[in-house]
């Protein structure tokens, strides 16, 4: 993806495209560019409906100009008529669809769908309607929107009245201009209302379900409109008059507003109303859902419209500052916890930390009313002056303020983003040093968070305690602002500390009569610092997005285009101009949108502080690496929780991005929500640095990071060289996650001598797992307790190399015509074959006394009744069926398996006796007898003495030596081991090969007799390709660290691989679950083949050092909004578009990977993660 610059910004088809679509909405839905030749009378029908609305308003115009019909009589007869004509075009477009029986509109989710030609037959055709009135999906929109169409037109036609007009203006030349361009306005927005609805450039969802986008300049229209029936019914108010002027003239650039997407969609402006007046006007937080958020604004406003009915002074005091607190708790995370704790009747810890984290609140409570009541009722309430209390107060707030801004700058890397912190440890490299000396910052944090957390709320209520502004209790002012001030006391301290500060000091220097202090009460002007406050630190971020968009287009010569050189020259002209796009985005709070990421720069409409529709943590693109931000996540976030609390991440605000970085994961952190010692947190995981603008990017990252944390030799005076860049490092936090170490195998894994021990090695840890499982294995010590209480040892099955074959080709013969007896030609048609009675008759033996147990694979030469309880002939279970092997010709005898019946010589040889299907035959016993030589009998006896005691009433160690010297067990194990070894290598005993070694690890294995009997097993093939993938584990261990001395230390590697260690393919499910249940060490096998070599990727498990970086939110919110309008607008969906290349200040490709799917594509995103900072 790292390409010229000079790269189309929108290819040929893309451009051709955009140049349909844009007039389209600049005009409301009306199509006139369609690139192919159309009837006339599509443009002409386009038309008439586009000025139909101003028809029916110069008709209703006309009259009352004509004084034959009053005003509102006008409006009304208007807007009848745009009912009528709105209801005739919908049920025009249904019978059309209706009535077309060979073509139906079919629908698509394919955004280009506009693009397909159209077929017309006539003016009136189906297909011609159908073209120009797509209609509605609902039938309760069909009316809906009918009905508000007609509302539209009539109250427009009143509001565009030329004598009204007159009277706000008086100029005839202006009413003109505002008749005229208004009933355009009208037109665009009724067009897109009932006929055609434009794609908007200001889209925030990606797909408009309930048919909403059709609303918004509907909306706009009313609203406009209200504010000139409010200025008609309410007369004598000269600042409403002032502002229905300006709007009459800002009503004629509505279209323009439209086009280029500045103002919102009606979900994302009610969204985004509802949070501003949250947090400005009643003292809340964003949240982290849109049902919070709606919950939180109903009790919030309920509180601020309660108190100013409460009629006592103290009681208003008491109930703010008792709802203040409440609000600004978690209550609904509070809740959860205490109602899942109480089903766990159990005295947990984490039950007893609930109730104390409950005691903590209600003392809190409990202080703060008590210090409330107090101060308001028996202080006095003079002006605030330098000898009043208050003033008294006001001094202490403002040497506390100053105290917890050097506390907080302590615990950051960098002051002011620009200057080294001198007490920040420089020695970040060695974890155990880093850790040693960041104690004492965290220290310094917990006095910090002592001082935020108590002693600054109960500040602050003494404050706003003693004003006097609370006598006045009718005052909409005062319920407004100190219900928020009581509010911002504990949901955000360190804003309100500011703010109060700042309120105190205005007073404190000049007390002269002016309007800030003559008009405005206490909490009105905290009101307003707030709101200077948030938008002063937005036009900063903005200021230095613009900058550093605009310098980099020059500087950096990857991003410079042919016309950047044009672009600069005219930003810097219009400098002023530019500057006003930021200002008035930055009153809007919303995101300044630099066009394509260059240096032209459109105010994007206001959204939601999340930037996306969806909640958080609901949708992401899940890979094979997402499992290890699963592991990392919880760790993180508890990490997280001490450095937020100590300070070290800055001022915690919603809205605020920081990025982690360790090795190949980076983690992006969004703040979603903060009140009164919890805070709310998205954290994403992006990809694992594959494509190269995300490996460009995230080299810079490490750039960023190793120059303020990994230099030799830091100046304790030095500066932020990357301070242009977005990304200004914070800290770092030791987490403990998985280090990721790839290793190059050549001179391993290609060695003869290494894959000669290879098939030793094999043999042993084949031996090892087989034993560890059959001692392990569930209902072996049940078994051995039943055969002692019996007396005797079971009938075993047998093994497969112990006795000798028939003596003659006849004695086989013999066999095989006395087995196959009842599969004669009589019985080719009985409807219960005897396989099945035979199955049948294994089930009633069993509870039989006497009865010896059945082989599996075997059919009985005797039919035994239903109820019959007869013993079955002991030499009968000698005859088995001897399926898939070749014909023996008569006269020769071949070396066929041959199954004896055997019995243990130690009664408690079941604990580890194998299970009966594997001792079943596959292979000739010529092929046993070969390879049992390579067998470990010391190895194998060995194993069996190492086990662990088991429950006998005799000495431990001698019923380890009698089951180690059970010959016929040993041949079980010799038999099985043997097969499985035969299976890994095939057919040839040679020495392996690489390729081999890596297929077989792979779960592939080469074709041989035994391969479909061990692949029937799948429990026991599971166990040899683990014994495989332990060998190829031992082997590269035994070339890194030596040989392996004797028996002891063989096994003690073994059972550290059993106990630490997975060794696996990334691929498998259980290599997730290793992950995910911390596995310490983790081993993969690999073949890099750009390369040619053979690779080893193992995984440990350690705390490392994730080093943490703050974003500027505002560049991150201006390119998330540039992704949209590229992608739902444009629909410059290219993989290789300039906008999604590296950018090493701004992180551009990282910033498109985080956004929300599907315009971003994040592997990992958490939901709403409530971190608690006490």
């Amino acid at each position: 993806m790292m390409m010229s610059p000079d790269v189309p910004l929108l290819n040929d088809y893309k451009q051709d495209f955009f140049l349909k679509r844009f007039p389209q909405t600049v005009l409301g839905g009306p199509r006139f560019k369609l690139g192919y030749c159309a009837p006339p009378y599509i443009y002409v029908n386009q038309i008439i409906l586009f000025l139909m609305p101003w028809v029916w308003g110069g008709v209703g115009t006309l009259l009352y100009q004509l004084g034959i019909l009053k005003d509102y009589y006008t409006a009304a007869l208007s807007g009848g008529l745009m009912l009528f004509t709105a209801f005739v075009i919908q049920f025009t477009s249904l019978y059309a669809r209706s009535k077309s029986a060979t073509i139906e509109r079919i629908l698509t989710t394919d955004i280009l769908a506009e693009e397909d030609e159209h077929e017309f037959t006539s003016c009136a055709g189906a297909e011609t309607v159908r073209f120009l009135i797509p209609g509605k999906k609902y039938i309760p929109n069909t009316v809906f929107h009918s009905v508000l169409a007609g509302l539209v037109c009539g109250l427009g036609t009143w509001y565009l009245l030329p004598n009204r007009i007159t009277l706000l203006y008086g100029s005839i030349g202006g009413t003109t201009l505002l008749f005229f361009f208004g009933w355009m306005t009208l037109c665009i927005g009724e067009y897109s209302l009932i006929v055609n609805t434009a794609t908007e450039t200001a889209t925030f969802q990606t797909e408009d379900t309930y048919e909403i986008t059709p609303l918004m300049r509907p909306l706009y229209i009313f609203f406009f409109v209200s504010v000139d029936l409010a200025h008609r019914f309410m007369v004598n108010i000269p600042a409403l008059e002032q502002v229905n002027q300006i709007l009459h003239i800002l009503f004629v650039f509505l279209p323009f507003l439209w086009a280029l997407g500045t103002l919102p969609p009606p979900d994302a402006l009610f969204l985004w109303a509802m949070e501003q007046v949250l947090e400005f006007g009643l003292g809340g937080s964003s949240m982290s859902t849109h049902l919070r958020l709606l919950v939180m604004f109903i009790m919030s406003a309920g509180t601020a419209i309660t108190s100013y009915f409460i009629p006592s002074t103290v009681g208003v005091v008491l109930f703010m500052t008792g709802f203040g607190f409440l609000l600004s708790l978690n209550l609904s995370d509070i809740g959860h916890k205490i109602g899942t704790k109480s089903k766990d009747l159990s005295s947990s810890p984490g039950k007893h930390f609930i109730w104390k984290e409950c005691l903590f609140y209600i003392i809190i409570l409990v202080l703060a009313l008590l210090e409330t009541s107090l101060l308001h009722h028996f202080a006095g309430f003079s002006q605030i002056s330098k000898s009043s209390s208050q003033a008294i107060v006001s001094y202490g707030l403002m040497i506390l303020l100053i105290i917890l801004w050097i506390l907080r700058e302590i615990q950051n890397l960098y002051i002011f983003g620009i200057f080294r912190n001198p007490f920040y440890p420089k020695d970040v490299q060695i974890l155990t040093v880093f850790l040693e000396k960041q104690t004492r910052l965290m220290k310094i944090g917990i006095v910090r968070r002592i001082l935020l957390t108590l002693v600054s709320p109960f500040a602050m209520i003494a404050f706003l305690s003693l004003d006097s502004s609370l006598q006045g209790l009718h005052s909409v002012s005062v319920s407004i602002g100190f219900t928020r001030a009581f509010r911002m006391v504990w949901q955000n301290t360190e804003n309100a500390l500011i703010e109060t500060v700042i309120v105190s000091a205005v007073h404190l220097i000049s007390s002269a009569d002016i309007w800030w202090n003559r008009s405005l009460d206490t909490g009105i002007r905290l009101l307003l610092v707030g709101i200077i406050r948030d938008r002063l630190i937005q036009f900063i971020s903005k200021l230095q997005f613009a900058v550093t968009v605009l310098l980099t287009s020059w500087t950096e010569e990857k991003q410079r285009r042919k016309r950047t050189t044009t672009l600069c020259i005219l930003n810097i002209v219009f400098s002023p101009f530019v500057l006003v796009i930021i200002v008035f985005s930055t009153l809007l709070s919303s995101p300044l949108l630099p066009l394509f990421t260059l240096p032209l720069f459109l105010v994007g409409f206001p959204r939601p502080i999340q930037s996306w529709p969806g909640a958080a943590g609901t949708t992401a693109c899940v890979c094979a690496d997402t499992v290890y931000y699963y592991q990392m996540v919880p760790r993180l976030t508890a990490v997280l929780q001490t450095a937020m609390a100590a300070g070290s991440l800055g001022l915690l605000l919603p809205g605020s991005h920081y990025l982690g970085h360790f090795e190949d994961r980076l983690i992006w952190i969004i703040i979603l929500e903060c009140g009164y010692t919890y805070c709310c947190i998205n954290i994403k995981g992006l990809e694992l640095q594959e494509t190269s603008c995300h490996t460009a990017e995230a080299r810079r990252v490490d750039e960023v990071f190793e120059d303020a944390f990994e230099q030799e030799y830091i100046r304790v005076r030095s500066l932020n060289k990357h301070f242009g860049n977005v990304l200004t490092p914070c800290t770092v936090l030791p987490v403990k996650l998985y280090s990721d170490a790839r290793n190059v195998l050549s001179g391993i894994i290609d060695s003869h001598e290494n894959l000669k021990e290879f098939k030793d090695d094999l043999v042993k840890v084949l031996v090892w797992i087989l034993v560890q499982y059959c001692s392990k294995r569930p209902g072996m010590k049940e078994s051995v307790h039943d055969t002692e209480n019996k007396g005797k040892a079971p009938l075993i099955l047998p093994a497969l190399n112990t006795s000798l074959p028939p003596e003659s080709p006849e004695d086989i013969d013999s066999l095989n015509s006395e087995t196959f007896d009842d599969w004669s030609d009589d019985n080719i048609f009985d409807d219960e074959p005897t396989i099945r009675k035979v199955i049948e008759e294994k089930h009633q033996l069993k509870d039989l006394p006497g009865t010896n147990l059945f082989i599996p694979g075997s059919v009985e030469s005797q039919r035994v009744n239903d109820h019959s309880t007869r013993t079955v002939p002991e030499n009968d279970l000698y005859k088995a069926v001897l399926l898939g092997y070749p014909a023996v010709d008569k006269g020769k005898q071949e070396d066929m398996p041959y199954i004896p019946l055997m019995e243990f010589s130690c009664s408690h040889s079941h604990l580890v006796c194998l299970p009966a299907e594997w001792r079943t035959s596959c292979m000739p016993n010529s092929k046993i007898k070969e390879m049992s030589s390579l067998f470990p009998e010391d190895w194998y006896q060995f194993v069996l003495r190492q086990l662990e005691c088991f429950h006998s009433e005799e000495k431990p160690s001698n019923v380890l030596e009698e089951i180690a010297k059970d010959k016929v067990l040993k041949e079980f194990y010799v038999h099985t081991v043997m097969t499985c070894y035969f299976s890994l290598f095939g057919i040839d005993n040679m020495t392996p090969r690489p390729g081999h070694i890596l297929r077989v690890y792979s779960g592939v294995l080469p074709w041989s007799v035994a391969l479909d009997w061990l692949t029937e097993k799948p429990e026991l093939f599971q166990l040899a390709l683990k014994a495989f993938r332990y060998t190829l584990k031992l082997m590269i261990d035994k070339a890194s660290l030596g040989p392996i001395e004797d028996f002891r230390e063989l096994i003690d590697y073994l059972e550290e691989y059993e106990r630490d260690w997975y060794i696996g393919l990334v691929s498998e499910e259980k290599w997730k679950e290793a992950v995910l249940q911390e596995k310490p060490y983790l081993f993969s096998l690999g073949y890099d083949s750009n390369m040619g070599v053979y690779t080893g990727r193992v995984l440990s498990l350690q705390e490392l050092l994730v080093q943490v970086g703050k974003l500027n939110a505002e560049a991150v919110k201006g390119q998330w909004a540039n992704l949209s309008w590229e992608l739902l607008y444009a629909t410059n969906d290219d993989e290789e578009r300039y906008s999604i290349q590296a950018h090493p200040l701004l992180l551009r490709n990282l910033t498109v990977q985080a956004a929300d799917p599907p315009l971003g594509y994040p592997i990992y995103s958490s939901k709403p993660l409530h971190i608690h900072l006490h």
